[in-house]
């Protein structure tokens, strides 16, 4: 994949260059919110690896920027803020992931992966699975026309599975995704995803699945008929 790596830390930008130069893509770098936008536009990439926190403006501006285009890179989002706030601003603005650290190179590149893959399936701000409808814009779950309520934290689970869904998303990415960089345990997750499950299971069952030793997975339709069937 073409890649651009936008960072302001010169030792943090090299490691990132070198990690994803090894893993076999080719890596474009810039400095600046200035120069990482010029450089979007300029030319053309798969993704953009990008720190919220550059000199002048964040990161943000070119986040914001970008989803206005018919076409951009898929974006994931780097920083060491660990406010749910700012998890949940830089997703609404049109990121596709969300890294905080500490993180490693392999993880960087499956994330970078995934989104580019939900990326090149099609933008959309809504998602649909089984009988629910999750709507993006307005934060709000529906089911055939009722709205589901569920809590922020739950709003923020349910977006990580669906922009994932079929895969299995690890524990660690999920606990970022609803509580950013602070730390919690992994019995405050699955307390989280129990509570889900008991509003999903009223109109469908089986929709979040665990994967033993590994994360949570929301399961395509298609895998749901075949439990079904058997």
């Amino acid at each position: 994949m073409r890649i651009l790596v936008v960072e302001d830390e010169k030792d943090m930008l090299e490691l990132l260059r070198n990690g994803l130069t090894e893993s076999g893509h080719t890596v474009m770098t810039a400095p600046d919110e200035e120069a990482g936008l010029s450089l979007a536009l300029e030319h053309e990439f798969d993704a953009m690896v990008l720190e919220v926190g550059l000199p002048g403006r964040s990161g943000y501006s070119i986040v914001e920027y970008l989803r206005r285009r018919p076409s951009r890179p898929a974006i994931v989002l780097l920083t060491a803020l660990n406010k749910e706030d700012n998890v949940v601003r830089g997703l609404d603005l049109g990121a596709d992931d969300y890294l905080t650290r500490p993180y490693s190179i392999p993880e960087l590149v499956a994330r970078i992966a995934s989104a580019v893959r939900r990326t090149r399936a099609g933008s959309t701000d809504h998602f649909s699975f089984g009988p629910f409808y999750l709507d993006l814009g307005k934060r709000r779950l529906f089911c055939q026309g009722s709205e589901v309520h569920i809590t922020r934290s739950e709003y923020l689970l349910l977006r990580a599975l669906a922009m994932h869904r079929g895969e299995t998303v690890s524990r660690r990415q999920l606990i970022q995704a609803v509580w950013g960089a602070t730390v919690v345990s992994h019995g405050s997750l699955d307390t989280l995803v129990n509570g889900l499950r008991e509003k999903l299971n009223v109109q469908q069952t089986g929709l979040v699945a665990t994967v033993p030793g590994a994360g949570y997975a929301l399961v395509e339709e298609h895998e749901l008929k075949k439990a079904k069937a058997r």
